[in-house]
């Protein structure tokens, strides 16, 4: 067997990792496990003032602004961490949002907004660094946040749950059309995560009866998704590619 092919350090040393929506929640929390692993850590987001508070923690990093939906602006941020960070090794999308509603109320401006920041967003950023990781030639890792919500069907979630699917989808579309430039492109399923994101829905009852029918009998915290991706991110993950890491309590084996 090569030895070379993998490890099971699980360190990052040497490696520009690019984290979107990186402020705070599962972002922020795979930001600084990855610059605990050893990488230099771009922290991009909308909210420019924020990922800079973020940064001032994080060892070996910088914030970015960045509207993933723009792909102009993408295109901007991406060169601007080239200009700081240099060659771009990892990318993980966890840029997202979820307004809540039934699909018969559900409103058309919430619907175009949340297409365009999960599903295009996910896809001009990995659009954007994936081709400058083929011009490298140097082989990358691509891992974006997808959700339980893209696999089961929940309760006022019908355009969170399709742009989370088309995550799902997408991903496996530049895994098969990027594998031979040593680019291996995954996504992660998380269930509910303790985040700002899950506020305003994942409460009383619906908590209680979420959690109720997970096996784990929880949710998740941030830190375990980011291990998740670390594990994507690494050496240890050369031969994954393509695949959709349910991240769930075994919420989604019912």
């Amino acid at each position: 067997m090569n030895g070379n092919l993998y490890d099971t350090t699980f360190r990052l040393d040497g490696k520009t990792a690019v984290i979107t929506g990186a402020a705070s929640g599962i972002g922020l929390a795979t930001a600084q496990l990855f610059a605990e692993k050893g990488a230099s850590v771009a922290l991009l987001d909308l909210h420019l003032e924020q990922a800079q508070r973020a940064a001032e923690g994080i060892e070996y990093s910088a914030a970015f602004e960045v509207n993933v939906a723009d792909s102009e602006s993408v295109r901007k941020a991406i060169t601007q961490v080239q200009e700081k960070l240099g060659h771009i090794d990892i990318l993980v999308n966890s840029a997202g949002i979820g307004p809540v509603e039934w699909a018969e109320d559900y409103p058309e401006a919430d619907w175009h907004r949340t297409m365009e920041v999960n599903m295009n967003g996910m896809f001009f950023m990995s659009q954007q660094v994936g081709r400058e990781m083929i011009a490298a030639q140097q082989g990358g890792k691509i891992i974006s946040l997808a959700s339980q919500a893209g696999i089961v069907a929940i309760d006022r979630h019908v355009a969170y749950s399709a742009s989370k699917a088309a995550v799902i989808s997408i991903t496996r579309s530049l895994a098969h059309e990027w594998g031979k430039h040593n680019i291996q492109v995954n996504a992660i399923s998380p269930t509910a995560t303790y985040t700002p994101l899950i506020t305003g829905y994942w409460e009383g009852e619906i908590k209680e009866e979420a959690i109720r029918n997970t096996p784990v009998g929880r949710f998740a915290e941030p830190g375990e998704i980011a291990a998740a991706a670390l594990f994507l991110a690494s050496g240890s993950a050369n031969m994954i590619t393509g695949a959709n890491l349910v991240v769930d309590g075994g919420y989604t084996i019912h």
